[in-house]
């Protein structure tokens, strides 16, 4: 079941918009809360945990409601489109920074925290359950999916790129600052430090960059989730016979033996993206004394992704989606861990960044398509078809790996004494603990947590035979 390229952009534009927000909620939400808002790095990480629990409580409800939708639009498509403007309000209202101080001001933070991650359960899995059921062919998913992680990263490169600089452009003319100061690290420190009525300044251009910066996402990715909701449709549709029994759903989806590989595998990589992501705005903040470099750490590594992962579904026909999952794993581990001994040498922390990309590049877009995959295995083992709860439980494990990650990330700062509202930058930066503890987490803990999905790799059961057996049964069961 061959995709239009028309279907295939659509399709991918909606991960463009739920990057917007996705990204600066990974990149950037725990720097925002601590070291623009002032709150502590534990209400920080405990604020996003709760957020992340919440969204990912949510996805297994999404998820089964979705399959049991249905609509002249379909079960997944009518969520994108009567999601996608509260989606985008809320984000706004997550990153607004009002006039608030102490327990005011997390009260406020953690609900619109918490509606933004639930909004974005009820929009991000009907979206990712989409692509599982506009075609049934698994080399084309891989397509499929190249695109969608393509246009992905295309929103992650602008959100992780180039977010600061748009913040310090905003900020500083709605504020009257002198952009200059603003963006230049040096510069910015030595004009916070003068005073107490400078340092309030560069904190309100601060956040008045951070609200126009998610607004104006928020509008483009209703434009975004409204294409991708009128440019596509689903075909595969779950076996007429089947019943709508939860229990049995349930049942069969932890018999389900890929799925279950590639939760585990999702739950790590998710740890690892978590403590990474966190951690390099920091790395590049105090141990490198560039905070501003931090975006062309992570617009040369989305650059590095964006050109590799076209290459996924040519490499997947030659070697299958099992060995390519295992060697990317390898790969990118090993060079995430030569990220630790680059030390400050800024050329080679960008080498070795690219080259980890690069490697774990294929893995993005593969993960997704094994996870569809998986819902064929489940239609063709059990003759049960639950694509929304097959992904959304996923998910699930993912938010909770996110969760894991940005917890022990949290927890460790708080346990060698981080607090931005009460040191300085001097003060942090000649604390031994807190740079050995930033420099460790940006670099060896990470790879060596993505290495180790190899192992469980080595039980995933769908080799190139079975799939195609698999297909083979499958379209005579649909006929």
């Amino acid at each position: 079941m061959k995709l239009s390229i028309k279907e295939k952009l659509g399709y991918s534009l909606g991960d463009t918009a739920s990057h917007f927000v996705w990204d600066m909620v990974n990149f950037w939400l725990i720097f925002y809360y601590t070291d623009i808002l002032g709150i502590s790095p534990a209400w920080s990480t405990t604020i996003a945990i709760l957020g992340t629990i919440m969204d990912a409580v949510m996805d297994p409800v999404v998820g089964i409601w979705s399959d049991r939708t249905s609509t002249r639009w379909g079960k997944f498509r009518p969520f994108l489109l009567f999601g996608c403007v509260p989606f985008a309000l809320f984000a706004f209202l997550a990153f607004y920074g009002p006039n608030l101080q102490g327990d005011a001001l997390i009260g406020y933070i953690l609900p619109m925290f918490i509606c933004l991650r639930v909004i974005y359960a009820i929009v991000n899995i009907p979206y990712s359950s989409l692509g599982a059921v506009m075609t049934d062919d698994s080399i084309e998913r891989a397509g499929l999916n190249s695109y969608r992680f393509v246009a992905a990263n295309i929103g992650q490169l602008i959100v992780s790129g180039l977010a600061l600089y748009i913040v310090y452009y905003l900020g500083s003319h709605a504020t009257g600052m002198d952009y200059s100061v603003m963006a230049g690290d040096a510069e910015r420190k030595a004009f916070m430090e003068m005073s107490a009525e400078n340092a309030a300044l560069v904190k309100s251009s601060y956040i008045v960059g951070f609200r126009y910066l998610v607004g104006i996402f928020g509008c483009i990715g209703v434009v975004l989730f409204l294409i991708t909701f009128f440019t596509t449709k689903e075909r595969v549709q779950p076996p007429k016979r089947q019943d709508t029994h939860l229990g049995r759903d349930l049942k069969y989806l932890f018999k389900n033996r890929p799925w279950v590989v590639l939760t585990l595998v999702g739950i790590v990589s998710f740890i690892m993206f978590a403590i990474q992501n966190i951690s390099a705005t920091y790395y590049f903040k105090y141990y490198l004394s560039a905070e501003s470099k931090a975006q062309l750490f992570n617009l040369f590594g989305t650059i590095a992704l964006i050109i590799a992962i076209p290459l996924t579904k040519p490499l997947v026909k030659r070697f299958g989606a099992k060995q390519l999952y295992i060697v990317c794993s390898l790969l990118s581990g090993f060079f995430f861990c030569l990220l630790y001994f680059a030390g400050t040498n800024f050329v080679l922390v960008n080498v070795f960044n690219c080259l980890g990309k690069i490697a774990y590049a294929p893995a993005i877009s593969l993960l997704w398509t094994m996870l569809a995959d998986a819902a064929d295995y489940g239609e063709w083992k059990f003759q049960r078809r639950t694509t929304g709860l097959c992904l959304s439980a996923a998910v699930f494990a993912q938010k909770i790996g996110w969760s894991i990650g940005a917890a022990v990330f949290g927890a460790i700062m708080s346990a060698v004494g981080y607090n931005a509202e009460v040191m300085t930058m001097t003060e942090i930066q000649s604390t031994p603990a807190i740079m050995s503890s930033i420099h460790w987490l940006f670099g060896i803990v990470p790879g060596v947590l993505y290495a180790s999905c190899a192992i469980f790799l080595l039980f995933y059961n769908l080799d190139n035979k079975t799939m195609a057996q698999m297909k083979q049964e499958l379209d005579e069961m649909r006929e």
